[in-house]
Order: structure tokens, then C-alpha cells, then sequence
């Protein structure tokens, strides 16, 4: 199924989404108004709220606390990127100015904080209990995520294990949270609810690792940031992870020496020493693995238009490396 083919399937229901959180980005303070707006409507994909409204359809599930649910998963993501923009010191976001750039630290942190609690008032508006405690826990690791990976710049140390746990809260998380909590609100039974948590898990993994790859292969007009912005903030991600393991001493040392300065102006001899090793397959293969067992947990569901653009999202996700 084509990108087209997906959009076009829950096109009422992304429309209806847009339109509650165009009516949510209201407040009395005009700069909050102004940076909320400037941050949504930045060309986002909308691709969250999309895992949200397909798995509510795999689910027979055609209701308004869908679209809240959708709406407040896009708020939350949004807030999660006007913070990280301000700690990543992030110049670019979506091909624009990031918001911090903008309008500056200060004011993107606030309205970061605004998009949060205003996911939360859409939450208790659904009156569901478990909805809000999948969602509270969901924002707290991703939290914690942003802290471990933090902890880890600059630090060419930094192993699978560590690197694994990190993308998986700060980025499988949500993904996982959107499609449970469509399951939820559709009361369909643990197995299929459980299926669909993996399914997001699995898949945000995999969107991560390509993502990380894309900061050494990636087309800056297509991705919307500079390429080596992972590389310049000391980013330890899996392709660097897995060169250090099989590079030759010196080449691997003068990586290690890159990761601790940061080094943006030295992308070209990081990615000349990625292909000096498997570092990218592997990467890619890892993804690939991920998509895959997204893929297979969906099993459980009967096979519907809903399912097949759930199984082409995860292709879609390896594809964006083309």
C-alpha cells in the first residue's frame, strides 16, 4: 500500500485531528499562540496521530476519542521536540527554523510545557483510566530518555544495551503508546491490545535507528536538518557503536576522538570510516529485524485495509534511507 493509499484511507479522520488541535492551540498570552502554532504547523507528517487513527480502524473502532487520542499523541510528540530543540541546541527543524531559533529558548520551553499539560486535559476528557496511565508512564520514560541520552554525549563507551534503551524511550515509547491506547478505547481483549503495543514499539525502534543513519546518508532538503547534527551534539548512535567495534585501533580512535569533540566538520571522515566497516548494513539490518517483528505481532488481527497499511508503514520505515 502506497503512502497515498494510507493517507487517503483516514484522510476524514487526520482532517478531524487537525481541526481539534487547531481549536486546542488557543491562549490568552499571544506569544504562547504564536510559538504553539509555529511548531504544529511546521510540515510535521502528522505520522504518530496516523499510527493512532489506523490502529483504532485495525480495530473497528470509528469514534470521536479517537481523534482526541490521535490529537493529544501529535501535542505531546510536539512538545517533546521544542524541548529537545532548546537541549540539542538544534538550529533547523522540518526544513525551517526550529522554534527556539525563532522565538528562543525560553519562550519554546513554555509552550513545550503548555502542549503537555494540554495533552493531559484531552486525556481526562476521555475518561478512561487506563488510556491516562499508559499515557503518564509513557511521558515519564520519555523523559528519562531524553536524560540517559544526555548522559551519553560524548561518550564513545556508550554500548548496544545502553543505546537500545535509549531509543526506546525516547522514540518507541510514543509510538507504542498511540497504537495500545487506540486498542483501549476500543475494547478489544489483552491479546490484541498487547500485539498492538509491540507493533509500535517494534516500529519505533526501527523509525529511530533509520533516523540515525539518515544524519550520515541522509538528503538535508528531504530530512529537514543538517546532516552530522547527531555527530556535532557527540551522539554515540548504532552505526558509530558498531565501527568502533570493528575498526582497526587508530581508525578507532580517532573516532572515539570525534564523538568527544563533536566534531560536525569531520562528517566526511566519520562516514569514510563507516565504510571502512558493516556499520551501515548492520545498522540497516537491525531495522529491518524490528520491522519485522512489527510485522509478525499483528498476526492476531484479521486482515483488513487497516492491517495491510499498518505492514506497509514498517516497510516505509526502511525505505526512508532510499
Amino acid at each position: 500500500m502506497s503512502s497515498t493509499s494510507i493517507q487517503m484511507l483516514i484522510d476524514e479522520q487526520l482532517q478531524a485531528t487537525e481541526r481539534l488541535m487547531q481549536a486546542q492551540m488557543t491562549s490568552e498570552v499571544p506569544l504562547a499562540q504564536m510559538v504553539m502554532s509555529y511548531a504544529i504547523n511546521n510540515g510535521g507528517k502528522r505520522f504518530r496521530p496516523m499510527l493512532t487513527l489506523l490502529s483504532a480502524g485495525l480495530c473497528a473502532y470509528q469514534n470521536e476519542r479517537a481523534i482526541t487520542l490521535a490529537a493529544l499523541i501529535e501535542f505531546i510528540h510536539n512538545a517533546t521536540l521544542l524541548h529537545d530543540d532548546v537541549v540539542d541546541e538544534s538550529k533547523m527543524r522540518r526544513g525551517k527554523d526550529s522554534a527556539n531559533i525563532a522565538f528562543g529558548n525560553a519562550a519554546s520551553v513554555l509552550v513545550g510545557d503548555f502542549l503537555y499539560t494540554r495533552a493531559f486535559e484531552l486525556m481526562v476528557s476521555l475518561g478512561e483510566m487506563r488510556v491516562l496511565a499508559v499515557m503518564s508512564q509513557a511521558t515519564n520514560l520519555i523523559a528519562s530518555g531524553e536524560v540517559m541520552q544526555l548522559s551519553n554525549l560524548h561518550n564513545p563507551e556508550v554500548d548496544e544495551a545502553r543505546y537500545f534503551r535509549v531509543i526506546e524511550l525516547k522514540t518507541a515509547v510514543l509510538f507504542s503508546a498511540a497504537c495500545e491506547c487506540a486498542g483501549i478505547l476500543a475494547g478489544v481483549e489483552k491479546q490484541k491490545i498487547d500485539a498492538l503495543r509491540q507493533y509500535g514499539r517494534c516500529l519505533g525502534m526501527a523509525f529511530q535507528i533509520i533516523d540515525d543513519l539518515l544524519d550520515y546518508h541522509g538528503d538535508e532538503a528531504r530530512i529537514g536538518k543538517a546532516l552530522g547534527d547527531d555527530l556535532a551534539e557527540g551522539k554515540p548512535t548504532l552505526p558509530l557503536i558498531r565501527a568502533l567495534e570493528r575498526l582497526q585501533e587508530e581508525d578507532a580512535t580517532r573516532l572515539r576522538e570525534i564523538i568527544r569533540a563533536g566534531e560536525r566538520e569531520a562528517i566526511a571522515e566519520v562516514v569514510a570510516l563507516l565504510a571502512k566497516t558493516d556499520a551501515v548494513a548492520y545498522s540497516l539490518e537491525v531495522a529491518r529485524k524490528m520491522c519485522a517483528q512489527a510485522r509478525e505481532v499483528l498476526a492476531v488481527f484479521a486482515d483488513n485495509a487497516y492491517k495491510e497499511a499498518l505492514l506497509a508503514l514498517a516497510d516505509n520505515a526502511i525505505e526512508r534511507l532510499a
